[in-house]
């Protein structure tokens, strides 16, 4: 049995799959359905799907589009980017989504979680958090895909998130996004230790042993990465891949 869940990131923008380093300079990478198709053919956990123009544009992603992902995603879907109401969630879920995660609309408006864990239960929603660390190294959470620093503490908003219905957390440390230099494993144990529901680790995914790592240490339910398994090489080229089960086993087998 494996300890936690692995699953690729999928950032979107205009329909185009891209990945950055530490949120900015996106590169273009391809096709986000036809890396679905890869992705499933894998075996992969599940799939997250995010439009990054979503909460700048107050535009969410498009269901339609969902939609599309949906037909060729036969494992778990999760979406998000712009979110902001019960009325947006309900179409990503009847589009075939399973989890919404939200992130900027929930700091906005924190009730919101609550909302929408009344209406489709707290198992179908994921609060992402995003932080990175100020000059004095104090770490605080930031909105609308980087672009806007907020007065929260990593750790209390996932506290709060919790408590306010969410189903799941996943913790991106800015700081470390796309470099391949392993997670933010203090900062994460951290959360874990807090709160009761599962927490994923994002940001920092480089090699197998980052995740082995962050499952032993800091506990998280669940690891997910982007440039890991779009690129390769210090090059980063182009290659959509993902581990084989036999090598996750290895290192994530339990009792």
């Amino acid at each position: 049995m494996i300890a936690a869940r692995v699953f690729p990131t999928l950032l979107i923008r205009k329909r185009g799959l891209y990945k950055g380093i530490r949120f900015k300079d996106h590169k273009y990478v391809g096709d986000p359905i036809n890396a679905v198709r890869i992705f499933n053919d894998k075996e992969v956990d599940e799939i997250a799907v995010i439009d990054i123009e979503g909460s700048r544009s107050g535009v969410p992603i498009d269901p339609e589009f969902v939609r599309q992902f949906a037909a060729e995603c036969f494992i778990p879907l999760t979406v998000g980017g712009g979110v902001s109401n019960i009325d947006q969630a309900k179409a990503l879920l009847q589009a075939g989504a399973e989890k919404i995660l939200i992130n900027s609309a929930a700091i906005t408006r924190p009730a919101l979680v609550g909302e929408l864990a009344s209406v489709f239960g707290s198992s179908s929603v994921v609060v992402g958090i995003d932080y990175k660390r100020s000059l004095f190294g104090k770490p605080v959470v930031v909105s609308h895909c980087g672009s806007r620093s907020t007065n929260l503490d990593p750790l209390e908003w996932a506290i709060e998130a919790a408590e306010l219905g969410a189903g799941e957390i996943v913790m991106t440390s800015i700081d470390r996004d796309g470099t391949g230099e392993g997670y933010d494993t203090r900062m994460l144990a951290r959360v874990t230790a807090a709160v009761s529901v599962p927490v994923a680790a994002s940001g920092g995914l480089g090699a197998l042993e980052h995740i082995e790592d962050v499952v032993r240490s800091a506990r998280v339910s669940a690891v997910t990465g982007g440039s890991f398994f779009v690129f390769h090489g210090a090059r980063r080229a182009v290659l959509i891949s993902f581990p084989k089960r036999a090598d996750l086993e290895s290192l994530l087998q339990t009792n």
